[in-house]
C-alpha cells in the first residue's frame, strides 16, 4: 500500500497568504503512484456501472485519461467557457470572487451515458457541483466522481454527497 500524502508537495502561502497548495505533480512523475492511484479507483468504479470519464480542466484531465486507457472507456473534456470549438454546452457557476463558466462540445455525450467525473482536487465542490449539473443538463448521468486529493475542511463533499464520490487523499 503506498502513502500518496508522500508524494504530494505542500506550498504554503500559494497562490495567496494562507494557502497551502497541494501539488499532485509528483505523482506524475512516478509510473508506480499513477498505477497506484489507477488500481485504487478500480477498487471502487465497478466497469459496467458507467460508460465514459470526463475530465475537469485541467488536471481532471490526466486521471480521466489514464482511468480511461485503464478501463477501455473513452473521455470528454470539461472546459472553461471559449476552449472548445464547436458547439458547447455550456453552465454558469459561482466561485469564490464571481462567477465561472464551464462547458462541454455538445456531440460529446450521448443522451443516457453514465459518466464518472474526474478532478485532481475537491476543495468547495462548486466546480465538481457544476460539472454534474452539466452533464445533467446533457442528458448524462452522474455516475460518481473520482478525486485523488479532498480538502475535508471546505465541505465540498456536501455539495455533491448524492453522488458516488471517492477522493483517495483527505486533508
Amino acid at each position: 500500500m503506498m502513502n500518496l500524502k508522500e508524494k504530494i508537495d505542500e506550498f504554503p502561502n500559494f497562490p495567496k497568504k494562507g494557502i497551502i497548495f497541494r501539488d499532485f505533480s509528483p505523482i506524475l512523475r512516478d509510473p508506480s503512484a499513477i498505477s497506484y492511484v489507477v488500481e485504487e479507483f478500480t477498487k471502487y468504479f465497478h466497469p459496467k456501472d458507467f460508460d465514459i470519464f470526463a475530465g475537469i480542466e485541467s488536471r481532471g484531465f490526466l486521471f480521466a485519461c489514464a482511468l480511461a486507457l485503464h478501463y477501455k472507456k473513452g473521455m470528454i473534456l470539461i472546459r472553461k467557457k471559449g476552449k472548445l470549438p464547436g458547439k458547447t454546452e455550456k453552465i454558469s457557476y459561482s466561485i469564490e470572487y464571481g462567477k465561472d463558466v464551464i462547458e462541454i462540445q455538445k456531440h460529446a455525450l450521448k443522451k443516457g451515458q453514465r459518466v464518472v467525473i474526474c478532478d485532481d482536487l475537491l476543495a468547495t465542490g462548486g466546480t465538481a457541483k457544476a460539472s454534474a449539473k452539466l452533464i445533467e443538463k446533457m442528458g448524462g448521468k452522474v455516475a460518481g466522481f473520482a478525486f485523488i486529493i479532498e480538502l475535508t475542511e471546505l465541505g465540498g463533499m456536501n455539495e455533491i454527497k448524492k453522488y458516488n464520490c471517492k477522493s483517495l487523499v483527505k486533508y
